[in-house]
């Protein structure tokens, strides 16, 4: 789990909002291949898969969420939600979930790969396998 980290991004604040840039330059964590959001239902969880070879970064847009990271050996639980000043950056090779807290929860993932379904590993015994052989 110490491979897991909580990556900050500067914010801007002024009477009319907040601002929160990011730049994709060599000071970003890994080169950005696909961006996409989820939107969960109530105490719903999403994920519950683990990557081979993918990077994922978590950033929370707006609502509440759980994210649990997972090994066979130990489980890590972060509450993450919209007024989070980080995102949490997941290296492949780790078994992760999310679940939605709040209505109108909404998480945007960073991926440093394109989508490429050999990557997935869908069921927990399968990755336990996997997990043991590396």
């Amino acid at each position: 789990m110490k491979n897991i980290k909580k990556i900050k991004f500067k914010s801007f604040h002024s009477a009319s909002g907040k601002l929160i840039p990011i730049t994709f330059n060599k000071n970003f964590p890994f080169k950005i291949k696909r961006i996409f959001f989820l939107h969960g239902k109530v105490n719903k969880v999403r994920g519950d898969h683990a990557h081979k070879k993918c990077t994922q970064l978590f950033m929370p847009i707006s609502g509440k969420m759980l994210l649990k990271i997972s090994t066979p050996n130990s489980i890590k639980k972060i509450f993450i939600n919209s007024t989070s000043k980080f995102a949490i950056l997941v290296p492949p090779k780790y078994w992760c979930s999310i679940k939605f807290l709040r209505k109108n929860s909404i998480l945007m993932v960073m991926n440093d790969r394109k989508y490429e379904f050999s990557d997935y590993i869908e069921t927990f015994k399968e990755y336990k396998k996997y997990f043991n052989k590396k």
